[in-house]
């Protein structure tokens, strides 16, 4: 666990599409849980899948913060800006001996792999030897399966064993962009954060940045794991599931309907109060254990 005592939390959201409910639920979960624990409170933009990003989303994404009162305590930073910090990372896994290059296409994985816990795990085709006559073009980390183990805040023990779940997995694509898994380890290490708050989705993803922390030399971070947040259909709110744009128009009946999917119980007078007011209330008064084994959660009307 990481030894210092000051609290530095992040938002990270991914400019593909303007904030919806449940982006904004992280957003003020990861928010409140910095703040009642007098902490730092930062936002990273995750643009580093530069096909996905909708220009103009960074900007509309920032001003939909800053109207429901969640500032970044320090500048923004951009992972589309950090391509060098990823590339010394991948050098010093080379150097480690923790990486390799892949041929696999998504096709000759999908035909001779075994299904695990986010669909089929690699199985070792490149992890020797690339196969003569083929070109390395993505990059995996090296797994085994030794288990590696999470005491999550809300979602209790969780373990599981990479190799055989999960597969070695990437960490530079094929198309030369640099992966989610090894940016946000890079990044979190970078922004000296210590404890991170986000929706129950990435669980699964955890053990993997944990590993890749483990390899460079950094600390393992402290984890809540928020439910998510549910259409009628039982789906994920997304962009995928047409999740609607967070409404601005009336940001106090916004955030008290997020309060309540948080079970917060925000006293029914704050309606008639501001976004400053309301979010004092919920900063001095946040209770995450009330989430204590919830990973899925219908959005509140």
């Amino acid at each position: 666990m990481p030894s210092s005592t000051e609290y530095r939390g992040r938002f990270a959201p991914s400019p593909t599409g303007p904030l919806h409910f449940g982006s904004l639920v992280a957003a003020v979960g990861s928010y409140l849980d910095a703040k009642h624990h007098h902490g730092t409170w930062l936002v990273r933009m995750e643009d580093l899948d530069t096909p996905r990003c909708v220009p103009g989303a960074a900007d509309d994404i920032l001003r939909t913060l800053e109207a429901f009162g969640l500032h970044s305590d320090e500048p923004v930073i951009y992972q589309s800006q950090r391509t060098a910090a990823y590339e010394e990372a991948l050098h010093r896994l080379k150097d480690n001996g923790a990486v390799y290059p892949c041929c696999c296409t998504r096709k000759e994985i999908s035909d001779s792999a075994l299904y695990g816990i986010e669909g089929p795990v690699y199985p070792g085709t490149c992890r020797n030897a690339i196969p003569v006559g083929r070109e390395g073009r993505a990059w995996r980390v090296r797994t085994n399966n030794e288990a590696i183990e999470l005491t999550d805040a809300l979602q209790s023990r969780i373990t599981q064993h990479l190799e055989s779940q999960i597969g070695d997995f990437v960490v530079k694509r094929a198309d030369g962009l640099f992966a989610y898994q090894l940016a946000v380890v890079v990044d979190d290490a970078f922004q000296r954060v210590t404890h991170i708050v986000r929706g129950a989705d990435l669980l699964a993803s955890t053990p993997r940045q944990i590993h890749l922390q483990r390899l460079l030399g950094f600390s393992v971070l402290n984890y809540m794991h928020l439910p998510v947040a549910m259409n009628g259909a039982g789906e994920k709110l997304s962009k995928q599931t047409l999740a609607a744009p967070v409404d601005e128009s009336q940001p106090v009946a916004t955030l008290l309907r997020v309060l309540d999917f948080l079970r917060q119980e925000p006293p029914d007078e704050l309606l008639n109060s501001d976004v400053g007011t309301v979010m004092g209330w919920a900063v001095q008064n946040w209770h995450a254990e009330r989430l204590i084994g919830m990973q899925a959660l219908p959005a509140c009307e």
